[in-house]
């Protein structure tokens, strides 16, 4: 079986056996040993240790040092695994999406230990040094939670579901070493600390945004960012696809959407679009880490760009010229045109044939120029449009006043918690998801001399980020009306691969702890030195981040003099913009 990853071409195509993958391991461990130092900017953390750099040694991982926080967490000490060369990852024979996360593990696994780490069927009682993953019937655990178990003998987990056994395996992952991000191997004992994870979610909708209409950002990046969101246990990658910059996805039966709306962006740079074959790579790529990928097309504002592709759609029947600035609000299709329902059901449709997740988002901000009986007629109808795919209907929270429709999901991002429209449309069967914008958006700024970003909602630090509940921040709106939370990421300023990571991390963790830990565990002081550990997880994986003044990071080496001082605008040769491919295949199963 070819178990190269969509997407990935590069990759080798034949299964080579256990002493080869040994010799590769060997010269990649030589070559490492003999590379230069890398360099730095104040965009990516410093180099990762090698084994004998003791000075900046990180502390002992324990068993609690996870992000999100677990739900509970019982510790064993001295019951410490070590994993070594000659261990397997395990899983029963019969259990074919079980074999496909131990497959992903030990694609995880095998870079920086240089180990095969080949997936075989389990057996009974289980050999001494091996990792186990097993689905069993836990009505307990839910349809993402799981139970990991370290001993000396080896590792456990155990899932009722193949997401619940993956979200294990990214706390396996969080456990070893932060060198274990390597994308080549290190010399380090690999060790994880003895005990049992019992874990769940408490949302069941916990996702980022990616706007990729005011700037483009090419496959390989959205790629990236889903790699980001799965290893802190995030499970909804909202994709904004559209606004007055830019058309981002292709539409057959509307070519010049993508073709002419499709050719701008914030700046007057080239644009860009996803071809249907693009997207369907995206999704897919999504769907192997369980991350649902959930399409906006925003309506019926935010169109400047499908208006200049289609002038019959504008209220004046007159194509504008492409759009480049940064203003909101000025645009609008026709809501009065039975032309303008003709181009919303033909592009709903399109997307959701794509998209196999069950949600369509319309959008719905910001048209400040359509008259609120209109505006209202509009969100109903396209509410309409969207049941007739068979999705359900997710809108921002100005859809609220519009009559509701089944399942609909409003995602309110105000910033104040009093909101009687949207509390009112919570009563008639509405439900949540928030993305507060002075806590929740990823574009604000950290501080006053953050080099990119926006203000108007106030200075985001992770503090900020982290310390507020979601089940408690809407008045009148009881938590179980609440999905979950979505931290959006608006791209007017940001340009670049390494931006979108330095404004995520070291954000992003605390959004993903806030939809999944209990509110029991949280806890300022804690959170905040449980993320410091993740400093080096990134450095190693050659993630951009903003070394936040609040966060304990570890000792690093400094950056070698003359390093450039400003945020990088393309990938530097250590920043692949692609994920990182695995560097040793997988054997046969």
């Amino acid at each position: 079986m070819d178990e190269r990853p969509a997407g990935h071409p590069d990759l080798p195509g034949h299964e080579p056996a256990a002493a080869e993958l040994a010799r590769a391991a060997t010269r990649a461990a030589d070559d490492l040993l003999a590379a230069p130092a890398r360099t730095t900017d104040d965009l990516s953390s410093p180099p990762a240790r090698t084994a004998d750099d003791q000075s900046s040694a990180p502390a002992r991982i324990r068993l609690g040092d996870v992000v999100p926080a677990p739900e509970r967490v019982a510790p064993v000490p001295d019951a410490d695994f070590v994993l070594t060369a000659d261990a397997v990852i395990r899983v029963s024979a019969d259990d074919a999406t079980a074999r496909t996360v131990a497959r992903q593990l030990a694609a995880l696994l095998r870079p920086a230990t240089g180990y095969p780490l080949p997936v075989t069927d389990a057996a009974r009682p289980e050999p001494a040094g091996d990792i186990t993953l097993a689905l069993v019937d836990a009505d307990n655990l839910g349809p993402e939670g799981y139970w990991l178990d370290v001993t000396h003998d080896g590792v456990r987990i155990e899932a009722a579901t193949p997401a619940g056994l993956f979200f294990g395996a990214q706390t396996v992952r969080q456990l070893l070493p932060p060198a274990i991000e390597s994308p080549t191997p290190v010399g380090e004992r690999w060790t994880l600390p003895g005990g049992s994870i019992t874990d769940r979610p408490r949302f069941p909708y916990r996702g980022a945004m990616l706007d990729v209409a005011r700037h483009f950002f090419g496959v390989p990046d959205v790629l990236r960012v889903i790699d980001h969101l799965a290893r802190y246990k995030l499970n909804h990658l909202h994709l904004h696809l559209t606004d007055d910059q830019g058309w981002r996805i292709a539409v057959d039966s509307w070519p010049r959407l993508a073709e002419v709306g499709g050719a701008s962006e914030v700046g007057g740079g080239p644009g860009g679009h996803y071809t249907r074959d693009d997207y369907r790579q995206i999704v897919a790529y999504a769907a192997e880490r369980h991350v649902t990928v959930v399409p906006e097309i925003d309506l019926p504002g935010h169109t400047h760009a499908a208006l200049s592709a289609y002038g019959e759609l504008a209220p004046d029947r007159v194509a504008p010229p492409p759009y480049t600035g940064t203003e909101v609000g000025f645009s609008y299709v026709d809501p009065t045109s039975e032309r303008t329902y003709e181009f919303v059901a033909d592009v709903l449709g399109e997307i959701a044939a794509l998209t196999p997740g069950p949600w369509l988002h319309i959008g719905g901000d910001e048209a400040f120029k359509v008259r609120p009986d209109a505006y209202a007629a509009f969100v109903e109808r396209a509410q309409r449009i969207v049941a007739d795919t068979g999705r359900i209907v997710v809108g921002w929270h100005q859809i609220a006043p519009a009559a509701h429709a089944e399942g609909r999901v409003l995602q309110w991002w105000g910033t104040n918690g009093e909101d009687p429209v949207t509390a009112d449309a919570v009563q008639r069967g509405a439900r949540l998801v928030l993305s507060p914008a002075d806590h929740a958006y990823l574009d604000m700024k950290y501080a006053l001399d953050t080099p990119i970003g926006h203000d108007w909602a106030g200075l985001i630090d992770v503090r900020r980020a982290y310390d507020w509940d979601p089940g408690a921040h809407l008045t009148d709106v009881p938590a179980d009306a609440v999905l979950g939370v979505e931290a959006p990421l608006w791209t007017e300023s940001v340009t670049s691969r390494p931006e979108i990571e330095f404004m995520l991390f070291p954000r992003l963790p605390a959004l993903a702890e806030l939809g999944w830990s209990p509110r029991t565990t949280h806890d300022w002081a804690g959170f905040r030195d449980r993320l410091a550990g993740h400093g080096p997880r990134w450095t190693a994986a050659g993630i951009a981040f903003h070394r936040s003044p609040e966060i304990p990071w570890p000792a690093a080496r400094p950056a070698p003099a003359g390093s450039p001082a400003a945020i990088p605008t393309q990938p530097g040769p250590e920043e692949p913009a692609a994920p990182t491919p695995t560097a040793v295949p997988a054997p046969t199963a």
